[in-house]
């Protein structure tokens, strides 16, 4: 028998791997560019393509005759013409899908696919997949004829793991090291703080160069007085801000440790709101929120955060899931510790915020509702992930009829959700204090990606529980619908405010849903929301 050339390609695997291509082109949460929808159709081509490969093996082990020669060039050929049909057929659909879901999430349409960077995407993604599948493939057949199926399968395995092992620590390294680079040090555009309300500024333990460059980037901006009352008309003080890098101690309980020393430092048990913040992965904390709360009470705050890393969230959600839970435990348990040693009448309300991973951190220091609400004054969630247990367990007790991207638990009582201003609003019972607020997106992957969404349709597809930005054409298919959701997380602060992982237009809106403020006019209030919204979409990278 003619040995097989390295090119070539198992037609059921083929045939699959085509299906799972005009799949991908479905529409999802959010829209997708065309490089990206390419890597996307590449990884389900691999996917169709190893198990089409599979089936046609166990179907030849079963079927002893092959085709002819003829019969596979007749085969391949209408393969290429069905190939066709679908990339023009789906091609002209994927357009009209895409901008069904641009239209909802209110961004400009398109005309037509960028086809180079759709094929580029798609070629290289499944080229490599394939490629790495055949090779692992081959090997494992070449151990078993040479030891056995026993021993060569078990051997194989190893190799295997040990090979994925290395490729996963070589690829750890390298993001470490880019983002090490990327993020590990201040802008050298930013001046280093002169004043005393700030960490690194005069007689703080903090060392201005291991702040790296999000906690740079914060202890450097934000609204001064002067800014704070030419906007808001409230007479104001400087906002005190904290923050205590990777490099400025060597543990996350030291740098904890000396956070509170900041705190003590620069007056901030004497401001009238004192906000622990949980960072993202990288560090980051944005901007419209921070600087949201600072002139809703005439910087009259305090607001601390701790870094755990300084790569992206998703690599440290992947890669260090506990960092963000251990660094925004060790941050509250010292500050709530110095708090509560104080007189109540004389200490500030304290209140707790995070964003995605910053979110989940923050969570993760209470058990429950309960015990957040007797151990602080508020909280402020914004875009939780869904692995946050505290968000699995009130999304599981919404009261009925509630859908699932904006709960209603306990008629609004104690926590509430948000998506545009005024939401909280609409629930007819009092609003207890202290209060707990989530702001929650329909079409925010962030919240919506879960391992389970690879095998199960989730309830917030179903027609009474969809976001009305959500488009009607998507539907869930196992595999695909987790993919395609993993892509759109990546784009989830690409879409206007409203919409995907971006809430600038509602968070000075939720920040006085849980503090109030330090008695804005409502032409003031008007002024920072529409401030705030202004600002440059940024992200944490």
């Amino acid at each position: 028998m003619t040995p097989r050339r390295w090119w070539h390609l198992d037609p059921g695997g083929v045939l699959v791997g085509l299906v799972l291509v005009g799949l991908s082109l479905t529409p999802s949460l959010l829209p997708r560019p065309a490089i990206l929808q390419g890597v996307l159709a590449g990884a389900a081509f691999a996917l169709g393509y190893a198990l089409g490969a599979l089936v046609t093996r166990i179907v030849r082990r079963r079927v002893r005759s092959r085709p002819s020669e003829r019969a596979r060039r007749v085969f391949w050929v209408g393969m290429l013409a069905l190939a066709l049909v679908v990339i023009i057929i789906v091609g002209l659909l994927a357009v009209g899908w895409q901008n069904e879901v641009r239209a909802l999430v209110e961004v400009d349409p398109i005309d037509a696919v960028a086809v180079g960077a759709f094929l580029i995407g798609a070629l290289l993604t499944a080229a490599l997949l394939v490629a790495i599948g055949r090779g692992v493939s081959r090997m494992t057949r070449h151990l078993v004829r040479l030891t056995g199926p026993v021993v060569g399968g078990l051997v194989a395995s190893v190799v295997v793991a040990a090979g994925i092992l290395l490729l996963g620590m070589a690829v750890v390294a390298t993001i470490d090291a880019i983002y090490a680079a990327r993020n590990g040090e201040p802008d050298a555009a930013i001046v280093e703080p002169g004043s005393a309300t700030r960490s690194a500024g005069p007689d703080s333990a903090v060392d201005w160069s291991g702040l790296g460059r999000h906690g740079g980037t914060f202890i450097a901006g934000g609204p001064t007085a002067a800014e704070i009352e030419a906007l808001t008309g409230v007479e104001a003080i400087e906002p005190i801000r904290v923050y205590v890098g990777l490099e400025n101690a060597a543990t996350v309980a030291e740098r904890a440790a000396l956070a509170v020393d900041e705190l003590r430092r620069t007056g901030a048990f004497e401001r009238e709101l004192l906000v622990v913040a949980t960072t993202t992965g990288s560090g980051w904390l944005e901007d419209q929120a921070v600087d949201a709360v600072e002139y809703l009470h005439a910087g009259d705050t305090a607001i601390v955060a701790v870094q755990y890393a300084y790569t992206p969230s998703w690599v440290s959600f992947l890669f260090d899931p506990d960092a963000p839970v251990a660094a925004a435990e060790a941050t509250f348990e010292a500050v709530h510790a110095a708090w509560s040693a104080l007189p109540a009448d004389e200490r500030p309300r304290l209140v707790t915020y995070g964003l995605s991973l910053g979110a989940h951190g923050g969570q993760e220091v209470f058990a429950d509702v309960a015990e957040l609400r007797e151990r602080t004054d508020g909280a402020l969630f914004v875009g939780s992930p869904a692995s946050s247990t505290m968000w699995q367990t009130l999304q599981a007790a919404r009261d009925a009829g509630s859908p699932a991207w904006q709960p209603v638990l306990d008629e609004g009582a104690q926590v509430r959700w948000m998506s545009q201003p005024g939401d909280t609003d609409r629930l007819p019972g009092p609003w207890e204090q202290p209060r707990v607020l989530y702001l929650q997106h329909a079409t925010d992957p962030i919240t919506w990606l879960a391992p389970e969404l690879l095998w199960s349709s989730p309830e917030w597809l179903e027609p009474d529980q969809r976001g009305a930005d959500v488009s009607p054409s998507m539907r869930w298919i196992p595999v695909i619908t987790g993919l395609q959701v993993t892509i759109d997380m990546l784009m989830g602060q690409s879409v206007p405010a409203r919409h995907g992982h971006n809430f600038g237009d509602v968070v000075v809106d939720g920040w006085l849903a849980v503090t109030g403020d330090a008695g804005l006019t409502p032409a003031a209030f008007d002024a920072l929301r529409t401030e705030i919204a202004s600002y440059a979409l940024t992200d944490e990278e």
